[in-house]
């Protein structure tokens, strides 16, 4: 299995955070535009077509109750009580709270809410069996009839995730890491560090703008920041 950790951060407000104190043992998802399904954990690093959105990141998981903290699957200094998991779970998916969704040593940096969450109490043990699905998030803008038939309405109007037009740059997206864009815009993985080096002073002052002490060597990055390509 791949060392990594699933962490969910609140957008905006509070920065409430959790990382899952147990990995599941398959991360699925899903392509928007060709429904095209992908295993994480089985598969390792995946090649996503240029132009396709991951629309849905859903697995199969377990909350371990404290008789069973100690077990090898657990991270101990994350561990939870199952019922707190439940209970900030529930209270994000009532209220569809916008959460950061990162999935360490995969590519996976989206914004999302929680479609769907479904606990089953089992076993003597207070271990709790659930299922999660993270749809990602879009934002909308709901118009009158008479605003969709104004001009106006359609010259204003900008997708949320356009780049901007000079090719020399490139704008920050939901989903995007370092590591994607070297890849679409310079044919490389490996050239990701270059982008960090050549925008350090715009990243790290990002990061520390959404409360982070450092993007943690380009690891954070945020929708709409602006980075200068290296030639």
């Amino acid at each position: 299995m791949i060392e990594m950790d699933i962490r969910l951060t609140e957008v905006g407000g509070s920065k409430k955070s959790f990382t899952f104190p147990a990995n599941p043992e398959r991360i699925r998802g899903t392509f928007g535009t060709k429904y095209q399904s992908f295993d994480i954990l089985s598969k390792g690093s995946r090649k996503i077509p240029k132009g396709t959105e991951v629309s849905e990141i859903r697995w199969d998981g377990e909350f371990f109750g404290t008789s069973k903290k100690k077990e090898a699957i657990v991270k101990q200094k994350v561990y939870q009580d199952p019922s707190f998991c439940l209970t900030l779970l529930q209270e994000w998916q009532r209220k569809g709270t916008i959460l950061n969704l990162i999935i360490s040593n995969t590519w996976i940096n989206m914004d999302v809410t929680i479609s769907s969450f479904t606990p089953e109490v089992y076993g003597a043990y207070g271990n709790i069996k659930y299922s999660i699905s993270l749809a990602q998030y879009q934002d909308l803008k709901i118009y009158t009839t008479e605003e969709l038939n104004s001009t106006s309405v359609t010259k204003k109007t900008v997708s949320r995730n356009e780049p901007t037009t000079n090719t020399s740059h490139y704008t920050v997206v939901s989903g995007d890491t370092l590591w994607g864009i070297a890849i679409k815009k310079l044919g490389s993985s490996k050239k990701w560090t270059k982008i960090y080096e050549t925008n350090i002073k715009t990243i790290e002052a990002a990061a520390k703008s959404h409360g982070k002490a450092s993007s943690d060597h380009g690891h954070w990055i945020y929708p709409g920041t602006i980075l200068s390509l290296p030639s």
